[in-house]
């Protein structure tokens, strides 16, 4: 799986990001903002404050951080059985 290599905050809860694969681009935080945790974003100076963490996640020191695999979906709209195709052969029984 890609990993985020840079980060950097935009104006309107949005985030510019790279990939190790190459794939750059916005996301789009806005439906987050102001919302449980992401209250903090409502000072811009700390939503400025993005970066990533040790582990590849988007964070904004330890108050909130994001999952880079959920990050990197929203940003190429790709499906997850296209990054894990192992999903595509999982039964589900209910």
């Amino acid at each position: 799986m890609p990993v985020p290599i840079e980060v950097r905050a935009l104006e309107r809860y949005r985030i510019w990001v790279r990939y190790s694969d190459g794939a750059e681009g916005i996301v789009d935080l806005s439906d987050l903002a102001g919302r449980g945790v992401f209250a903090l974003w409502e000072d811009e100076q700390e939503f400025r404050k993005v970066s990533i963490g040790s582990g590849g996640e988007i964070t904004w020191g330890d108050q909130i951080d994001l999952c880079p695999d959920a990050m990197y979906l929203r940003l190429t709209g790709k499906q997850p059985e296209e990054i894990f195709p192992k999903l595509r052969q999982l039964v589900i029984h209910a």
